[in-house]
């Protein structure tokens, strides 16, 4: 009887959900592949699970491991789809949501607004207690007042409670106290304190947090939970991973508990994935860059490793200040920018492209679902770049008709044609992509001359060579199934949780005991969690970092320190690691003593990593894969003859020469005029430029 090992990702998007299921010989180790994608079936996301599920012809009860990532939190976050928050605070304090931050982006706007908060004055309440910076009780927690709160917050239909005191990131006792005595009080509603997320000071960002993880609760826990059954009923034994936003899985039941951590679970499996397809080609400094429908999202990764941050913002633009989560983030900038990102022509006569999207109902025009408005998918049709008779794998008609009315709507009023307009909104969409890519490089002292653009998603292998030609870089590689990459990066990635710490600590003779203290404690913390959980000490891994600064400065900079205990001789290794770094980032560096703010430990596991193997070179000829030729506009670089090429068949070994255009189900490869390409042995697409 022939056995095998059976792997499964899924990846809900905003419009589309993806699969990627390796099956494994367990006698030759040999790999089979399948990718699906289906539509997103909000607000049951698990109903799409199980439609792309079945749709790969995916047996759940045959699957020995299956990983989830979704966009349910951010979501429900964005579209105001949470539930109502009570918000318990020390006495004093409960106009921290309102006071925020000074430092607001319109800053000459004499008539700017702050954000709206998610919890109404009348829902945050107070209680007298208060804790030291130094985590010393000052006042004691009176909860006098407690039971007339939450009577009020039933009344006025609370479904969740945040808990947020002064200080309680150095010492959450009175956190722990409220926290059991609502749970006492009010069994039924859910509870979010904020020590449970995050030990990091800053008042403001850590309330803020506490709130939005309390106003996704209920939803979140019930989402999880129906994925859990829905797929128990179809025959999965086992439980669940859910990918979090620090770029690793973590158990179904933790996620639960703080389910803010999925914040930015798709985006965070895709970066991790380029991360590892970069070591794994030989390439661990990479620009990764995801297309999808909605959105484009980029990050950097420098020797092989993806930046993870807590000062993370949402509906932060140069309008509005957003709203801080102070939980693992993978670093990346997100633009509104992808297939379905509609054309539009302001008052000025200027033409833009998104943030707005057609989304998947109705979407492009050329879905022939009732939309009648111009997106890059339209723009891209038009110019032959992708193939109108094979439209998303053929599984959809292109209605051409749909999209040139469109786009000539967007030139009558530009006074040009639909095929310049085309042109001219492939163009735009390019160059907020670069601006994009910008931040993330040269931003923040990097040379994007300096590293490979990994590119993928539905849109990136489209988009990726005229980004890359712009910035300089030399090579794109595009990888097998970039439609689904995300959900690939999954099942690279391990289970993954950071401990965040705020310590305080000059960097100078005697400190070493003091900070080596501090990262043994959060590590053993981290050894009790996961052997609760049935995981061994000796199978967890830890990697610490360090957060530090110039004395009296205000933000810190990360870094990554050795392996083994710190030591007094240590300290000036770690010192001037810090200097160069900063130095890297800002160009400069300062002749100050350095403090440490706080500290980052990440404790992973291996949980059914999976495990790639390289095939050999078919010496197979290109005109094997070789299925016609197509008129071309480039867009920039003129009108071409293309040779066309099935990306399903294409083979380790062979190479090619642009122009040509790459196709398979779910994703189309535009290569320019002159470029050389290569397959390699994991069938990824290597483009130099």
């Amino acid at each position: 009887m022939k056995k095998s090992n059976i792997r499964v990702a899924t990846d809900v998007g905003g419009t589309f959900t993806d699969l990627v299921c390796f099956e494994t010989d367990a006698e030759t180790g040999k790999h089979s592949v399948v990718t699906a994608k289906s539509d997103t079936t909000p607000p049951d996301f698990e109903t799409g699970v199980l439609n792309v599920l079945a749709k790969g012809n995916v047996d759940p009860s045959e699957v020995s491991f299956l990983a989830h990532g979704t966009t349910v939190i951010i979501n429900s976050i964005t579209e105001r789809k949470g539930v109502k928050v009570g918000l318990i605070t020390t006495k004093g304090f409960r106009d921290s949501l309102e006071i925020a931050r000074g430092n607001r982006p319109d800053f000459f706007n004499l008539h700017y607004q702050k954000p709206i908060p998610f919890v109404p004055r009348y829902l945050r309440r107070e209680l007298p207690g208060r804790m030291s910076y130094r985590g010393k009780e000052s006042e004691p927690l009176d909860m006098a007042l407690l039971p007339n709160i939450l009577s009020d917050f039933k009344s006025e239909g609370v479904e969740a409670v945040a808990i947020c005191f002064l200080h309680s990131y150095a010492n959450f006792a009175h956190e722990k106290t409220a926290m059991s005595e609502v749970q006492k009080l009010w069994p039924e509603v859910a509870v979010v304190a904020s020590h449970q997320i995050t030990r990091e000071w800053r008042e403001y960002e850590r309330t803020s947090t506490a709130v939005l993880s309390a106003y996704v609760q209920p939803a979140a826990e019930k989402y999880l939970q129906q994925l859990a059954n829905g797929l128990k009923k179809k025959g999965f034994k086992g439980s669940p991973y859910i990918m979090q936003s620090n770029c690793g899985v973590d158990s179904l039941e933790s996620v639960s508990r703080i389910p803010i951590t999925m914040v930015e679970s798709g985006p965070a499996s895709g970066f991790w994935g380029a991360a590892e397809l970069g070591k794994l080609i030989n390439e661990p400094n990479v620009l990764a860059l995801d297309i999808g429908g909605t959105t484009a999202k980029c990050s950097l990764i420098e020797n092989g490793q993806v930046r993870i941050m807590t000062n993370y913002w949402i509906e932060r633009d140069g309008k509005s200040a957003g709203y801080p989560i102070m939980v693992p983030v993978v670093d990346l900038v997100e633009i509104g920018n992808g297939g379905g990102s509609i054309a539009w022509v302001d008052e000025y006569s200027k033409l833009h492209v998104g943030p707005q999207s057609a989304g998947a109902i109705p979407g492009p025009a050329a879905y022939g679902k009732g939309g009648s408005e111009a997106t890059t998918t339209d723009a891209n049709l038009k110019l032959g770049r992708i193939n109108h008779d094979y439209f998303c794998g053929g599984s959809i008609k292109a209605d051409m008709k749909a999209a040139n009315s469109a786009l000539n709507n967007v030139g009558k009023k530009l006074g040009i044609t639909s095929t310049e307009a085309a042109r001219g909104i492939i163009r735009i969409a390019n160059n907020n992509m670069i601006n994009a890519l910008k931040l993330v490089s040269l931003n923040r002292g990097f040379d994007p001359r300096d590293f490979v653009l990994i590119a993928f998603g539905g849109g990136g292998g489209m988009h990726a060579v005229d980004l890359a030609q712009e910035l300089g870089v030399k090579k794109v590689v595009v990888p097998a199934a970039a439609s689904v990459f995300s959900a690939w990066g999954m099942m690279m990635s391990d289970l993954r949780r950071d401990y965040f710490l705020t310590h305080l600590a000059d960097l100078v003779d005697g400190a070493a005991s003091n900070i080596e203290k501090a990262f043994s404690d959060v590590e053993s913390q981290a050894i009790s969690q996961f052997k609760s959980e049935g995981i061994e000490k000796k199978n967890i891994k830890f990697t610490r970092y360090g957060n530090f600064r110039y004395k009296n400065q205000e933000h810190t900079t990360e870094v990554k320190l050795s392996d083994g205990k710190v030591s007094d001789e240590q300290i000036s290794l770690i010192e001037d690691e810090f200097h160069k770094t900063y130095e890297h980032e800002y160009t400069y560096r300062l002749d100050m003593p350095v403090e440490l703010v706080g500290i980052h430990v990440v404790a992973t596991t291996e949980v059914g990593k999976l495990t790639m193997k390289e095939m050999p070179n078919q010496k197979t000829d290109e005109s094997e894969a070789r299925k016609g030729e197509r008129e071309v506009d480039y867009a920039l670089d003129g009108i071409h003859q293309a040779t066309l090429y099935d990306g399903e068949k294409l083979m380790p070994g062979m190479k090619l020469i642009g122009p040509a255009i790459i196709e398979d189900s779910g994703a189309t490869t535009v290569i320019q005029p002159g470029n050389k390409v290569y397959i390699d042995g994991y069938t990824n697409i290597h483009i130099e430029i």
